[in-house]
């Protein structure tokens, strides 16, 4: 199935260069029977049969796309190097560990191996891809207490490291006067302030009037732990003009209270600079838990409940590490490719996005127990799990704002092992001190969030019958029993790069490439068929005339007749084997 997508005419227009993302699960080559599959080749073999699937993969894969391939250990580091050879080492981009189980494998002889790795290539450079979602912790860390038009904030940093060029200092360290208190503040022992002074004389503007003065270097020196010789005289203090420090105070108290503070700004008791929520999330990481992407017992649980009371497939993936694959590589309505179907989850969570998809699988009685009927269940909204629902997120108690590097997970557990502790004291419970640790960790859960209501459809695409087959014996290709009709018609045209003309039309010919036509028989070509087949071209057509045996003088006959045209013997000149049987 995998190759007739890139060499049938229709079906190449359609997938050849315009697949976003693959994603393959193929056997591990564990040396193990599996219920679904043997996974014991020689290596030679293993990597022989993904090396013809990738070179096809490769094909469809669009220039902007990419391609992951999730293994274990067995083969991982010989399929790297295929890897690199079909898609380019430059096009290399991480290895992924995924954290497949929850608790150490019990049954393992020397060391549990708690992770599975995923080869993830770019097909150029072209490839861009997706950051991960912002989930509602994270923006529960941000808020609006001064209302900025500009949006919600969370605390940042007002220093930077240091920087000792030339054993100097840099350029953003010197003394900050506060415009209420009076004192002068310098930058974390070490560093430096994060901005510029002219940039921070901006923000610093709207609370009092700074001036630039004469640097305090005995006290940078204490400040910062450097020594004098390394200090620069050429960078002053920002101070408040001794003349307007009453105006200065009450401005910055006036400031202060009108709220929409710049992105520097004056507090209190000190100063504080806002980090605006990014536009995006962050990059995906190499490192892939469990808890964020499911492990093997979860996928056997989501398999189980589409088939219970079955044992339908022995190795399915969570649907979560489908999600998190497809989302960094693809956007709604392009195109995912997996050709190692087993139990449907690529296809399965690919529909569930809002995507296209394409899916193979070798094994009739796996497509007929497990993935057709799994994927019709999804289409008739008869699949309640996996991603079909998210769990609300844990974050932070309505007027609780966790501290920075503090997770509602975090702060969950450290409620849960408090009450653990205090569980037999009573008068640890009725501590007020208690009660406001418990305050400052109270979490909640946001609403659960249904994903998907079923709908859309898909089409099954039956490979036909053989029509050749190698004979070890004979050293050569031979017709199968099946090679016959409109079956071997289309064989042939597949094979040659024709297109199917419509059946419902009234053509002599079967197919068309361009100007050439195609005219496929079962039995001998003669001069009196060539000679039908001329009368039914116009000017600038070929014929291309494949049968099952040819007359003596029947190809030069037709190269005379239409020039341009050929005979093709079926199957010899179709497929030219060596003696060792190789193409």
């Amino acid at each position: 199935m995998l190759e007739a997508l890139t060499r049938v005419p229709e079906l190449a227009d359609k997938y050849v260069g315009k697949i976003k993302l693959i994603y393959i699960d193929p056997p591990f080559n564990t040396a193990q029977t599996f219920a679904s599959y043997e996974d014991n080749l020689e290596h030679s073999i293993w990597l022989t049969m993904m090396r013809d699937r990738l070179t096809h993969m490769k094909k469809l894969l669009a220039d902007n796309g990419s391609i992951w391939v999730h293994l274990d250990y067995a083969e991982n580091h010989r399929m790297r190097l295929l890897l690199d050879e079909v898609f380019g080492a430059v096009n290399f981009v991480a290895e992924i560990v995924w954290e497949k189980v929850y608790a150490p494998q019990s049954h393992a002889q020397r060391v549990s191996v708690d992770q599975d790795v995923i080869l993830c290539y770019a097909a150029s450079k072209a490839t861009r891809l997706h950051r991960m979602p912002r989930t509602a912790a994270e923006n529960a860390r941000y808020s609006n207490p001064d209302n900025d038009v500009l949006g919600i904030w969370k605390s940042g940093d007002l220093s930077a490291p240091g920087n000792l060029s030339g054993k100097r200092q840099g350029p953003s360290l010197f003394g900050i006067q506060h415009p209420i208190s009076g004192a002068v503040h310098f930058p974390v022992r070490g560093g430096q302030w994060r901005f510029k002074t002219s940039r921070l004389l901006e923000s610093l503007s709207e609370f009092g009037h700074y001036v630039f003065a004469e640097p305090d270097l005995k006290a940078r020196a204490q400040q910062s732990g450097l020594k004098t010789d390394q200090l620069r005289q050429d960078i002053p203090d920002l101070l408040i003009d001794p003349e307007l420090a009453a105006e200065s105070r009450a401005m910055a108290e006036r400031r202060i209270q009108r709220g929409a503070w710049p992105e520097f700004f004056v507090k209190e008791r000190g100063f504080g600079r806002k980090v605006y929520l990014p536009p995006v999330g962050q990059p995906a990481r190499s490192w892939w838990s469990n808890d964020q992407v499911g492990h093997n017992h979860e996928a056997k649980n989501e398999i189980k409940a589409l088939f219970p009371g079955q044992t339908v497939f022995s190795t399915p993936k969570p649907e979560r590490l489908l999600e998190r694959i497809i989302h960094i590589g693809s956007n709604p309505g392009d195109t995912v490719l997996d050709v190692f179907a087993g139990s449907g989850t690529t296809a399965a969570v690919a529909q569930k996005m809002g995507r296209r998809w394409v899916t193979c699988e070798l094994l009739a009685a796996t497509f007929t127990r497990v993935t057709r009927p799994r994927l019709e269940k999804v289409i008739n909204d008869e699949d309640p799990g996996g991603i079909t629902r998210t769990k609300g997120e844990r974050v932070a108690a309505d007027n609780v704002q966790f501290p920075e590097g503090v997770s509602p997970d975090d702060a969950a557990k450290f409620t849960s092992v408090l009450n653990k502790l205090i569980a037999d004291d009573a008068a640890a419970k009725r501590d007020p001190l208690v009660k406001a640790l418990k305050n400052a960790a109270k979490t909640k859960r946001t609403k659960e969030v249904l994903n998907w209501r079923g709908g859309g459809g898909f089409q099954v695409a039956h490979l036909s019958p053989a029509c050749f087959d190698y004979d070890p014996e004979l050293g050569r290709v031979l017709l199968t029993p099946e090679a016959t009709g409109q079956v071997l018609i289309e064989s042939v045209a597949a094979n040659l790069g024709f297109t199917l003309l419509h059946a419902d039309d009234d053509h002599v010919f079967d197919a068309r490439r361009g100007s050439a036509l195609l005219k496929v028989i079962e039995g001998v070509a003669t001069t009196e068929i060539t000679d039908w087949l001329a009368a039914h071209v116009r000017p600038g057509e070929t014929i291309t005339l494949a049968a099952t045996g040819v007359a003596d003088g029947v190809r030069e006959y037709l190269r005379r007749t239409v020039k341009g045209s050929r005979v093709v013997a079926l199957p010899d000149d179709l497929f030219n084997y060596s003696e060792d049987g190789e193409l």
